[in-house]
């Protein structure tokens, strides 16, 4: 179990700190929903936390091949519903693995990335289209 506090600062901002380490990070509501945009919405947290769950498992999958995939990236694409109740309509994921492994291994990478608990915890309405490239 981790703990996470968040704390309504005003002028809706809010503080997360994060129980075991003591990390802190900031929320601001985005300038289309009544906030300045000044930090990372809740919503883009969401996003955020996908991008970062998938990169982290295809880590440990790659770890366990004896694989090195640092330098990759996650590029998230957010989009808002048009119509209330406003929700995460979409989140686009491209995916780039700066290497060419095997097909087993990019088969295996892969299939791992879609594995991740952030993409298997979110409500299956929100379309997450991902896309990788290699090498």
């Amino acid at each position: 179990m981790v703990n996470i506090q968040v704390e309504y600062q005003g002028e809706l901002h809010c503080k997360a700190t994060h129980g075991p380490s003591g990390a802190e990070l900031i929320t601001d509501a985005p300038k289309d929903n009544q906030g300045r945009g000044e930090s990372f919405s809740p919503t883009d947290l969401v996003a955020t936390a996908l991008g970062a769950c998938m990169l982290t498992i295809m880590g440990i999958a790659a770890r366990t091949q004896n694989i090195d995939i640092s330098g990759a990236t996650a590029s998230l694409e957010k989009e808002m519903t048009a119509t209330p109740p406003r929700r995460i309509e979409r989140l686009t994921v491209k995916i780039h693995v700066p290497l060419s492994p095997s097909p087993a291994n990019k088969e295996r990478l892969e299939r791992a990335a879609h594995t991740c608990p952030v993409h298997k915890s979110l409500h299956p309405d929100v379309q997450i289209p991902i896309e990788f490239t290699w090498g």
